[in-house]
């Protein structure tokens, strides 16, 4: 349905030149989404899709090795359409070693996304309300060190900032001008306490609304990404935030941003929010698929091993410790272990000579071991878009 423009534009001066700034008009849309059969249809398969991954990771012998690895490929995704040009095993590998193979401020900018996801969840859990309070603090940890860190960390932006090109005056959109961003902040956060709207398509409307209004100077497509998880998780469809949509927007980022505009000029909420219900079905039932994968896989590695004899006991421990840990090295193997030093070596090298393990750096001091088919899993799909 086509609605026509769903705000207004604001002209404004802007670095000694006007600037047409657009502001949208509060959620929910006027007429209502149509939820029209196929949509309808689209929006239960979507709901099916979280229903198993919901299951999936609570039958999972261990649901948090799985929430370790998969919050971690998603910081890197979201991180990665950014521009960040790190990958996943650059990223394990500073968590392991602090020695990561690309620039220190894109692994930084990982770690930040890690810790903002963590605080949000930690504080929803704790009962704190999904809020403008909330995403600011967690922006706070977005921006906390590195890149971006100079632009406000925790603040609704007090400049205007805009969306592609040089300069606001040949920018592709520029959000709403500084003075009104509260305002508009502030209706968003009444519509995420909208009691009757599917979660799924609140989820979807906020997050394009959120993106609208850009109300960060720096990492909103993070946030606003992020968010997506924390919103599901707190409208309790997943118990686990491990629904993310990063993945999708990049395989489909021309078609995410043309319905990101559409959207704007002409009120197209139901071309979007198809689009987002397909991502929805589409990204979990590739959870599901992961997380049935690595649970095949530590199962059959496990068996090998346990046939390795009086060493096996050794042997099996260093092994859990790298399915906590997919990049490790040996002082940290120990202590994850609670083995010795020597055990811990002698352990590693049986897991070398099985073939599960794979020595990275080619040193007699300060060796990292990874975990190959592990991470291999978790690695597709996940290299940078541009080098």
């Amino acid at each position: 349905m086509k609605r026509g423009l769903i705000g207004r534009y604001e002209i404004s001066i802007t670095g000694g030149e006007k600037v047409s700034a657009f502001v949208p008009v509060a959620l929910p849309p006027a007429p209502p989404i149509d939820l029209s059969p196929d949509r309808q249809r689209k929006l239960e398969e979507a709901l099916m899709a979280l229903g198993r991954l919901d299951s999936v990771s609570t039958l999972l012998p261990d649901p948090l090795l799985f929430l370790y690895a998969y919050v971690r490929r998603e910081a890197v995704l979201s991180s990665q359409i950014e521009g960040t040009q790190s990958s996943l095993s650059d990223f394990l590998l500073f968590e392991s070693a602090g020695t990561p193979g690309v620039p220190l401020d894109d692994v930084v900018e990982v770690s930040n996304y890690v810790a903002a996801l963590d605080h949000g969840m930690t504080r929803l859990q704790k009962g704190f309300p999904l809020s403008n309070r909330l995403i600011r603090e967690m922006h706070a940890l977005l921006l906390r060190k590195g890149r971006g860190s100079e632009k406000m960390p925790g603040q609704f932006r007090r400049t205007q900032n805009w969306i592609g090109g040089t300069r606001p005056g040949n920018a592709r959109f520029v959000p709403p001008p500084p003075a009104v961003v509260e305002d508009c902040m502030a209706a968003w956060e009444r519509y995420l306490h909208d009691d009757g709207q599917s979660a799924l398509i609140k989820a979807a409307l906020a997050h394009l609304q959120f993106e609208t209004i850009h109300p960060f100077l720096d990492g909103n497509g993070r946030i606003g990404r992020l968010f997506i998880a924390l919103l599901l998780h707190h409208e309790r469809l997943l118990a686990q935030p491990l629904l993310y949509l990063s993945l999708f927007f990049k395989r489909h980022r021309q078609e995410y941003y043309r319905l990101l505009d559409a959207v704007r000029t002409e009120g197209d909420w139901e071309a979007w929010i198809d689009f987002f219900l397909d991502g929805v079905t589409q990204t979990a039932g590739d959870a599901v698929a992961t997380a049935q994968r690595l649970t095949t896989l530590f199962r059959e590695d496990t068996e090998r091993l346990q046939g390795s004899g009086r060493s096996a006991a050794t042997v099996l421990k260093v092994h859990t410790a790298m399915k906590e840990r997919p990049v490790l090295n040996l002082a940290e193997a120990a202590r994850r272990s609670g083995l010795t030093f020597p055990s811990v070596t002698k352990g590693m090298t049986a897991l070398m000579q099985a073939g599960i393990v794979r020595e990275m750096t080619g040193k007699k001091r300060g060796r990292i071991f990874v975990y190959d088919r592990y991470l291999s899993i978790l690695n597709e799909e996940t290299e940078p878009l541009e080098r």
